[in-house]
């Protein structure tokens, strides 16, 4: 059997039956996968701090539509990579951020997600678990931020006005 594109990160997954996402689109193959992923995070307490690293990703390379919980889905998730990559705090310092943030959520407005993300989940699959799960972690984090530089500027001035 064939491999199957998911339609929000575009990653190849052998197809599966199951259930998605209520708003982040995509296929059942990714999601399972993503369900794989937060399995072994939540089972080894040595991958917890790549653990938001993972759930923003996934959520800023499965964007949704034009719903404004997708629109808020991914600019929260967004403003939270740009703190962790760019400006890294303490796992409590980060938690108070994005209480701040989501109190400001119905201010952003909608992206347009790059047309192709240069590293997806199917990248970081054959290594979840693995004595790499975490490097490739920050990998795929980087990847994905880095695929949205066209709403960099966006986030920063919207987070540092939620911040300041």
């Amino acid at each position: 059997m064939g491999l199957e594109p998911c339609i929000g990160c575009g990653g190849l997954f052998p197809p599966f039956d199951g259930p998605t996402h209520d708003y982040m689109e995509s296929s059942t193959g990714c999601w399972r996968v993503f369900g794989d992923l937060l399995a072994a995070e939540y089972s080894a307490s040595d991958l917890l701090p790549v653990h938001r690293l993972s759930v923003d990703t996934f959520a800023v390379q499965h964007p949704g539509g034009a719903s404004r919980q997708a629109i808020q889905s991914v600019g929260l998730h967004l403003a939270r990579l740009y703190i962790q990559l760019e400006h890294p705090r303490p796992p409590k310092e980060t938690n108070e951020v994005m209480r701040q943030f989501a109190g400001r959520k119905a201010s952003l407005t909608r992206l347009t997600p790059p047309q192709k993300f240069s590293m997806t989940l199917a990248d970081v699959a054959p290594f979840i678990g693995a004595p790499s799960h975490a490097s490739k972690i920050e990998e795929w984090a980087r990847a994905a931020w880095n695929d949205w530089r066209a709403a960099h500027d966006y986030i920063k001035r919207w987070a540092r006005e939620v911040t300041d």
